[in-house]
């Protein structure tokens, strides 16, 4: 992203949107520069408004005007559209895209360094949403040796979703003491970004972590803090997982209704869920 000295108001607005402290700020601003675009595109799809973002990733993947930093981030974002959906399988295919247009060298740009490790942090859910998790456990070790050369802070985000998919494969391996440490370095890393949707996503982790507990009060009580914030913040596709959990591990049928209409608006707005 730009350095802060050379950001816009526009910037710096769909930063905050996107990866800041306002997620459901709006209207978003209008922008034809590429970055932008893609955080427009970002924000979009965290509010669960599937076609508004994938129009904004087209145009980056098919107009010939974006970076390649940028046109890989912007195939990793489609794949993370698929993969929200249920569509793993699909998603490889977008995310193999991001990774050979961001390249696998050694290189000093920053952005591409972020879309490089988006691709193969992409990849790596994939492959566990397949279950493959060895291989989705070779992928974020390929992804560390790009990453582990750049603290937290300079590239948090990157930092955040691989703990986040380290989480997610050892939850599958049913290893909850593993998942929950990553899960909480998740969110003090989101929390000091100061980003709401990454700190949201992270405690959804957290509490899926705690379903391993003999009791399922905790886990419940988070599910359902994560679910209301999901809702004070429109973050539509984490509400319904949120849901999911929650009716998972509790009887709430306020949960059971809130997936229903999660499943209802994100229909509405361009998203097709894997049956």
């Amino acid at each position: 992203m730009p350095d802060s000295s050379l950001r816009s108001d526009v910037t710096n607005s769909l930063i905050r949107a996107a990866f800041g402290a306002d997620p459901s700020a709006g209207p978003l601003p209008e922008s034809d520069v590429p970055v932008e675009r893609w955080m427009r595109a970002v924000a979009w799809g965290a509010r669960g408004h599937y076609s508004r973002s994938r129009a904004e990733l087209d145009a980056l993947t098919r107009g010939g005007v974006a970076e390649p930093a940028v046109v890989s981030l912007a195939w990793s974002t489609q794949a993370s559209l698929l993969r929200q959906l249920g569509w793993h399988a699909v998603a490889s295919g977008f995310d193999g895209r991001a990774l050979a247009v961001a390249g696998t060298g050694p290189d000093d740009d920053v952005l591409t360094v972020e879309a490089r490790c988006d691709a193969l942090t992409g990849l790596a859910a994939d492959a566990l949403g397949c279950g493959r998790l060895a291989l989705g456990r070779r992928l974020l070790d390929r992804c560390s040796e790009y990453l582990d050369a750049h603290a937290p802070g300079e590239l948090w985000r990157q930092h955040v979703r691989r703990h986040w998919v380290r989480a997610e494969l050892f939850l599958a391996a049913g290893d909850f003491a593993s998942a929950r440490r990553h899960a909480e370095t998740a969110a003090e890393i989101s929390e000091a970004a100061g980003s709401v949707r990454h700190h949201v996503k992270s405690d959804l982790l957290r509490s899926a972590s705690m379903t391993g507990d003999s009791d399922s009060g905790a886990a419940a009580r988070l599910a359902a803090d994560v679910l209301d914030r999901c809702d004070r913040y429109g973050l539509i596709p984490l509400k319904w997982a949120a849901a999911m959990l929650l009716g998972g591990v509790t009887s709430d049928s306020r949960a059971k209704a809130v997936c229903k209409e999660c499943e209802a608006l994100i229909r509405a707005r361009g998203g097709r869920f894997r049956i």
